[in-house]
């Protein structure tokens, strides 16, 4: 079947709107309530006006009374992003070091601080308060700067992905039922963002800033010469359909952001792409697939982008257009992973197959300049995004809610009185006037590139450079069932402590050293707020993972991960604040290198040179020599000329190295999140704690990332197995903190009842530390499996044991001539003559 391509209309598409002319508009615009009005307590209240149903339409199956504005009726009255305080600051970056350097790096690290205190550093914080003034933020530009000026691919090194869960209707999970149904929650949820009818986010009672949510959908990371600009068309209304690498697209909103289309009749789209894209042979299409050109370097990008839009009379131009002012971009595979580890994979980079020197695989089937919905052949399903302008708590949000309503829209098939996600819902397509659609083209239509030569060589090195860096990574996934959030609270720990420990210990394990870690804590309560990083490697950490490897009593082991994750705890509260030391010393560099750039341009400008231009932070290009702060003689304006002292210390470099680079994003619509490593030889880490299990995908550059993932298990029986020990010594409940009240009724005193038949399971009475009288003590880790003692193939205990040795050598008796005698006793004694 295919396609006719006249066009009975003619559509205009708007160029999509430039991000810095968004953020100067939203700049210049009058704020409606005046910076002093801003707080926590102004946004709560802000929120009060609306009713019930219109902060949880869950709450009622029908609400007909629909009060439009509240997704951003807080955005006036959230508390400006806070600029931390330079001492503050400098302490708590000295504090994360510590654990990660030497007595001789940290002395250094400790020397630099001091001078950057007293020299360039209250300077740079009071140009950075200046700038701040009138800004959405200290550091939103800088931050969108840091992603459009990078330019190496953003497949695998920023885009994350998340893996939705089965549909949990069996009969649903084929690729167009499944993606019909996608797409139609999305497009509610679309409606409701338009509307301003979705429910803000709430931290305990406190709306969160929802600006990103206006920057999700009809929006493309665009490349050009000079770094990346992020467009958007905000009234778009089509979406672009992905199928064997060719592009379709059809409308499915009006105007109003009411849906034109059903279930239905998308499904028949759907299935309509799919048998026109079998239409051509795969060798044919991988050779015009021009997703793969959204994976190259983005200067070459941009300059291919030239090429589509030079042309007069070409289609690529339009057809560019079209993508780029897209909804969204749903990507149809005709593939079926078998496995966690490569469906994760086909999320987040496609697969790479090559069939007779031709690439056959998914990578070729995506666009990664936007968002997309990606839909397997039986039915599983993920999403891809563009992180410049989100975090991952905004498309979390999205993919949950459309999870969500997928399910609710079937209950209601089953009960019309089912409840409803959203607080109104668009009419019903089918009942409509088709007139009252206005200009909408609801019949797919295949976009047609004209294949210059140029393009075509372009297109198959790209291709080639995307298998290369598919091929350089792996991903591995862990679903622990054997307990989750429920547990490690029962225990009195914070889930997200806990398992960040986990991530340590497992990797000391294993390499016998400590790294650094990276972990972002949500600043969405501040106006515009994106992340701060925590850093978990602390002293106490560092503390644990020591005791817990050494030949320590269970109950040391266990005090040692409380205080630890009672660290952890501490600090991500102060980062969900805005009260870390990473953005504010971020925004400092950022700053003395705008002054350096624009103090450069005036001195090219009097000497009748051109200025380059202000170039990215982190592109390095224009980066002045590193080298010791200045002399004291040095005028001021001399003295910013060379890299601040603490910019210059190594210190600096390893805090920007992350070897774990970690994040905690999900919930139950999961089956798990992920992305690229961010060092070459580290791990990326995404995880999911829910109630019972936690998920993790870890991805690295080959390094024995399966191992470390089993590593990462091993320990979650073990600490298990010390908790249950601990407990069971202290006489405590087995289970602990969260235990239901009739086991407490079990527990007291039987009193006037009849003598309990048979024997207690697991009990502690009679028993001394779990012992009974007469009985011989046995290690509780004899009785438990191999699986549960043992780390990689190596014991717990082996380690704890060696370091006992190592320790008793060097306190023992043994006289200097006893020692070099058994030395000569050690190996094979080579006899001379035979040489």
């Amino acid at each position: 079947m295919t396609f006719t391509t006249t066009v009975h209309t003619v559509r205009h598409f708007t160029m999509p709107k430039p991000m810095g002319d968004t953020l100067a508009a939203a700049n210049a615009k009058p704020p409606k309530a005046a910076e002093g009005k801003r707080s926590e307590e102004a946004a709560v209240s802000s929120t009060q006006a609306y009713s019930g149903e219109a902060k949880d339409p869950l709450a009622s199956h029908k609400n007909p009374s629909s009060q439009p504005g509240i997704t951003f009726a807080a955005q006036d009255n959230l508390p400006k992003l806070p600029i931390p305080e330079l001492d503050d600051t400098c302490r708590r970056y000295l504090e994360a070091l510590r654990p990660l350097q030497s007595a001789r790096e940290h002395q250094d690290t400790v020397a630099a601080v001091n001078e950057f205190k007293k020299r360039d550093g209250p300077d740079l914080q009071e140009r950075l308060k200046k700038y701040a003034t009138g800004k959405t933020s200290y550091i939103e530009q800088f931050w969108y700067d840091s992603y459009l000026n990078f330019d190496n691919p953003v497949v695998l090194n920023l885009n994350p992905f998340f893996l939705l869960e089965d549909d949990p209707t069996p009969a649903r999970n084929n690729q167009v039922t499944r993606a019909a149904s996608l797409v139609i929650s999305a497009l509610s949820f679309i409606r409701a963002v338009r509307k301003e009818e979705l429910p803000p986010d709430m931290l305990r009672n406190q709306p969160l800033c929802m600006y990103q949510y206006s920057r999700l959908f009809g929006t493309a990371r665009i490349p050009t010469e000079n770094g990346c600009q992020i467009g958007q068309d905000p009234s778009a209304k089509h979406m672009v359909v992905l199928a064997h690498g060719q592009f379709y697209y059809f409308d499915v909103l009006d105007d109003n952001s009411d849906l034109i289309m059903t279930e239905k009749d998308v499904a028949l789209n759907l299935q309509v792409i799919i048998e026109d894209a079998q239409q051509t042979p795969i060798n044919e299409a991988s050779r015009g697939a021009l997703g793969v050109l959204s994976t190259e370097n983005r200067k070459i990008w941009s300059g291919l982008r030239d090429v589509l839009a030079r042309d007069d009379g070409s289609n690529n131009s339009d057809c560019l257009n079209l993508v780029d002012s897209a909804l969204f971009v749903l990507c149809l595979d005709y593939t079926e992973p078998q496995t966690q580890a490569d469906l994760c994979m086909n999320m987040l980079c496609g697969t790479s197959e090559v069939l007779k020197g031709i690439q056959v695989g998914t990578c070729t089937n995506r666009w990664y300049d936007k968002l997309q919905i990606i839909v397997c052949k039986n039915g599983s399903a993920g999403i891809n995004f563009e992180h410049t302008g989100v975090d991952g708590h905004t498309v979390l949000r999205f993919a949950s809610d459309v999870y969500t309503d997928t399910i609710l829209r079937f209950a209601r098939t089953i009960n019309g009185q089912a409840p409803s996600l959203w607080a109104s819902t668009s009419p019903d397509p089918a009942k409509r006037d088709p007139s009252s659609f206005g200009d909408v083209s609801t019949t797919p239509h295949k976009l047609e590139w004209d294949m210059v030569p140029e393009l075509s060589t372009a297109l198959r090195f790209a291709e080639t450079r995307l298998a290369d860096l598919i091929q350089q990574n792996e991903f591995e996934t862990l679903e622990f069932m054997s307990y989750g959030k429920n547990f490690m609270t029962s225990m009195g720990f914070s889930p997200d402590a806990f398992v960040q420990m986990a991530f340590q210990a497992a990797y000391y394990g294993l390499y016998g050293r400590t790294e650094c870690v990276y972990e972002p804590a949500m600043t969405k309560v501040y106006f515009h707020g994106r992340t701060e990083a925590i850093r978990p490697v602390t002293p106490e950490s560092v503390d644990f993972i020591q005791t817990f490897w050494a030949e320590n009593p269970p109950a040391a082991k266990i005090e040692a991960l409380r205080k630890a994750c009672q660290k952890h705890t501490a600090i991500t509260k102060e980062s969900a604040k805005a009260q870390g030391q990473d953005r504010h010393l971020y925004a400092l560099f950022c700053v003395w290198q705008r002054f350096i750039d624009e103090e450069g341009a005036e001195a090219a400008s009097s000497n009748g040179i051109d200025s380059p231009g202000y170039s990215s932070p982190l592109s390095g290009s224009s980066s002045p020599t590193r080298s010791s702060s200045p002399h004291p003689s040095m005028t001021h304006q001399q003295s910013h000329s060379t890299m601040p002292s603490i910019f210059a210390d190594a210190g600096w470099d390893k805090l920007q190295n992350s070897i774990l680079s970690t994040s905690n994003c999900g919930n139950p619509s999961l089956r798990h999140f992920g992305f690229g490593p961010t060092s070459g030889d580290g791990f990326g880490i995404g995880y999911i704690i829910k109630d019972g299990s936690v998920s993790i995908c870890a991805s690295s550059k080959h390094r024995q990332t399966r191992r470390y993932v089993d590593a990462i298990e091993s320990y979650f029986l073990e600490i298990r197995k010390l908790l249950r020990q601990t407990q069971r010594s202290r006489g405590e409940s087995a289970g602990g903190k969260g235990t239901s009240r009739a086991r407490e009724a079990e527990e007291r005193p039987r009193t006037g009842r009849m003598k309990s038949r048979g024997r207690v399971i697991g009990g502690v009475e009679g028993k001394k530390d779990g012992v009974a009288k007469g009985e011989v003590p046995t290690p509780l880790e004899d009785s438990l499996s191999p699986s549960e003692d043992e780390l990689g193939g190596y014991g717990f205990f082996d380690a704890g044991m060696l370091l006992q040795a190592l320790r008793s050598g060097q306190k023992g008796d043994e006289r200097p001539s006893e020692k070099a005698a058994a030395r000569r006793e050690v190996g094979k004694k080579l006899r001379l003559m035979e040489y």
